[in-house]
């Protein structure tokens, strides 16, 4: 019996010890499981331990931007999935849904954000900008010769 009590101490002392998940890590975690990237991104963590923050490196493979690549800095809040990533672009680039200091115009990223949405939704959305960039909702009005988007 003093062995089951000494047993019951160590396992309620080691399970303290462990550092308990957030509900955002505990959905990223399950989003970053079932994220399915294809050979034209790629994944990076600066920091192995903070697995709330990425890059995403996207290389076209048709397009106008076809061969260039483009580095994401994704940052995932601690109210994630009911607030969507923050993402920015970390190099320049002249694109209608793209502005000079890297932020990014997608719809999903805003007012059409839903906690339904995943990351495999994020990096599907911001890799159709390169193979498909949208002009009627532009953040960049130099890139496309229109007005900036309202929302953006």
């Amino acid at each position: 019996m003093i062995n089951l009590w000494s047993q019951r101490k160590e396992a309620d002392s080691a399970r303290k010890n462990r550092s308990k998940q957030s509900p955002a890590q505990l959905r990223l975690q399950k989003d970053l499981a079932e994220l399915e990237l294809p050979n034209t991104m790629s994944t990076s963590f600066p920091d192995p331990s903070d697995t709330m923050h990425f890059i995403l490196t996207i290389t076209p493979d048709e397009g106008l931007y076809v061969g260039a690549s483009f580095v994401f800095d994704i940052t995932i809040g601690p109210n994630y999935p009911h607030d969507p990533p923050k993402v920015k672009c970390v190099q320049r680039i002249y694109h209608p849904n793209l502005d000079l200091d890297g932020n990014v115009c997608l719809n999903i990223l805003r007012e059409d954000w839903n906690p339904i949405l995943n990351l495999n939704s994020v990096v599907v959305g911001l890799q159709f900008l390169f193979l498909d960039p949208n002009p009627d909702d532009p953040l960049n009005k130099g890139a496309c010769g229109a007005p900036p988007c309202a929302a953006c």
